[in-house]
């Protein structure tokens, strides 16, 4: 048995920020950001940004740009870390340390690591997979296909935390069950548990109810 965790939004309240850096580097570039929440949310940067710069650009022009995007948002993100950590998640994976424990996410592996290697957790998980290590993104399953296949576990027998439909659309593809992270206050459909943060009493209860915990 495995718990999968998405980052963005999972372990890292990172959408608000996410949010101000593209806007800031979009109206750098004169692009009027629109709707970026239904833009970029749960969405690789080789998506996001060939949505808003246009798709003649060459797949390095679509890397540096999101490359660049990327280092404004951990330069913002860097003076405010601890109090964007989603509540409890800390906690709640150190007290899992020694378990299958792995990372999906869509997002760019420097981004991973600046956030793993913040919160004092990269050494908690056996498996780290980014949107870049796989060729489908969320909502494909691939990302957690990959984590699962790492940490020799059956998809069917892992716990996927996510915050994003698109990441609920992965999980669920995958075979996994799914507990809807809702960080940022969307609908979450189709999964078995919905918790605000790492907190809620109920997540360890439902855990054990299901078998994924022992004890």
């Amino acid at each position: 048995m495995a718990l999968l965790f998405d980052v963005d939004g999972v372990i890292i309240d990172s959408m608000p920020l996410h949010r101000e850096s593209w806007k800031i580097y979009l109206e750098r570039h004169g692009i009027q950001p629109g709707d970026i929440d239904g833009r970029m949310h749960g969405k690789r940067n080789d998506e996001i940004v060939p949505d808003y710069f246009g798709a003649h650009l060459s797949p390095d022009e679509v890397f540096q740009h999101g490359a660049r995007k990327e280092a404004l948002y951990r330069e913002m993100m860097a003076a405010r870390f601890e109090r964007h950590l989603v509540p409890g998640v800390r906690e709640f994976i150190r007290a899992l340390t020694g378990a299958p424990l792995g990372v999906g996410s869509n997002a760019e592996s420097e981004n991973v690591r600046f956030t793993l290697q913040g919160a004092g957790l990269e050494h908690c998980f056996g498996a780290i997979v980014d949107g870049h290590q796989v060729d489908r993104g969320k909502p494909h399953p691939d990302v957690y296909l990959r984590a699962a296949a790492l940490l020799d576990v059956e998809p069917a027998r892992c716990v996927v935390f996510e915050d994003s439909m698109t990441g609920v659309h992965a999980a669920l593809a995958a075979g996994a069950r799914v507990v809807g992270v809702n960080t940022n206050r969307t609908e979450l459909t189709g999964v078995h548990l919905e918790i605000a943060d790492f907190h809620d009493p109920r997540l360890p209860a439902w855990l054990h109810s299901q078998g994924w915990l022992a004890g």
